[in-house]
C-alpha cells in the first residue's frame, strides 16, 4: 500500500438523535491538501426531486373543465324565447362543430348535423338533462329561505319540452 504524501483529515464525526436524523448535517468541503469535508450547503435537500405533483395539479384541473358545459341557472336564461331564439339562429361559425348550426339549447351542446342533433333527442343524457331542468333553479331567496330566515318554499316544477327542429 503507497502512503500519500498528503495527509488526508477524518471526516467529522456527528451523533444521530432518537429519530435517526443527524444533529448536525453533514459538511463537505474540499481543504487545499486535497482532503473532504462535509457542509451543510452541498448536502442533499429532503424536497428534491418530488416537484412532478405541482404539474399534476394543474393538469388535472384543466382536464376537469376541459368539457365543461353550463350550469342548470344558465341554461334556464337560454330557454328564455329571446335568448333560445339568438342561439338557435346562430350565424355561421367555422370554429365550432356543424358549424354552430345544430344545437341543443338544453344540453348547451353542438352537433355536427341535423341527423346526430336528431339522435341526441333520443339519448338517456338528454332526457335525464330535461328531467333536471323541470325544477325550478336554485336562486339566493331561496337559499336564505333554507338558511332560517323565512319560510322555506320548496322549488316549483317548470314545465319544459323538446326543443323543435326546423330543417333549413
Amino acid at each position: 500500500m503507497v502512503k500519500s504524501a498528503v495527509p488526508v483529515q477524518m471526516l467529522p464525526s456527528f451523533t444521530f438523535s432518537e429519530t435517526g436524523i443527524p444533529d448536525e448535517p453533514p459538511r463537505v468541503v474540499l481543504t487545499p491538501e486535497g482532503a473532504a469535508e462535509l457542509t451543510s450547503d452541498m448536502t442533499k435537500s429532503k424536497q428534491i426531486g418530488n416537484h412532478n405533483s405541482d404539474k399534476k395539479k394543474s393538469i388535472s384541473k384543466l382536464w376537469k373543465t376541459k368539457r365543461r358545459v353550463k350550469d342548470l341557472d344558465q341554461i334556464h336564461c337560454d330557454l328564455r324565447p329571446e335568448n333560445a331564439k339568438r342561439l338557435l339562429n346562430q350565424e355561421v361559425d367555422y370554429q365550432l362543430p356543424g358549424n354552430a348550426q345544430h344545437y341543443c339549447l338544453h344540453c348547451a351542446r353542438y352537433f355536427a348535423d341535423l341527423k346526430t342533433l336528431q339522435e341526441h333527442f333520443r339519448t338517456k343524457v338528454h332526457k335525464r338533462r330535461i328531467k333536471e331542468l323541470k325544477v325550478e333553479p336554485y336562486t339566493q331567496e331561496e337559499a336564505e329561505r333554507a338558511a332560517g330566515m323565512g319560510s322555506y318554499i320548496p322549488p316549483r316544477k317548470v314545465e319544459v319540452q323538446t326543443q323543435d327542429v326546423e330543417i333549413k
